[in-house]
């Protein structure tokens, strides 16, 4: 069995390629109860008006209930899969950092649904967001 330290680490890894590395989103919290991230409002995440673009938030609030539902199951047997994501952008941004916080509404053996909050550096909330998530069977 894979040490939660190994596995804390293995994931910050594959976090360091692709998307959440493309828009600059840092781990700063991973548990099985709550998922922290950071995210910069800069030219990767912003829309041509210079506001945080919808699809970064989005992206970020993925990436975190992603990681929490993981940390949930058997990831040698199952996989934690995106079902469903809305987002309700509730506050402008233009530059600076949004930190994303993930927490479980519900941890079933076939769906995870966990709220996803985004609030700027003055804890003003800026996009609340619920992600659904499948849980399924590895293919072998």
């Amino acid at each position: 069995m894979t040490s939660t330290t190994d596995l804390t680490s293995a994931i910050r890894a594959e976090l360091d390629r692709g998307m959440a590395s493309t828009i600059g989103i840092e781990l700063i919290t991973l548990t099985p109860e709550k998922v922290i991230a950071t995210m910069p409002v800069d030219h990767r995440t912003r829309q041509p008006f210079g506001l945080l673009h919808g699809g970064a938030s989005a992206a970020l609030a993925e990436t975190v209930a992603s990681l929490g539902a993981f940390l949930n199951i058997d990831a040698e047997k199952k996989a934690a899969v995106g079902l469903e994501l809305n987002a309700n952008h509730l506050r402008g941004k233009t530059d600076g950092i949004v930190t994303a916080t993930a927490t479980p509404i519900h941890r079933g053996r076939r769906t995870h649904v966990w709220e996803i909050r985004i609030e700027d550096e003055s804890n003003r909330l800026v996009c609340v967001s619920r992600c659904t998530l499948a849980i399924v069977d590895r293919e072998a």
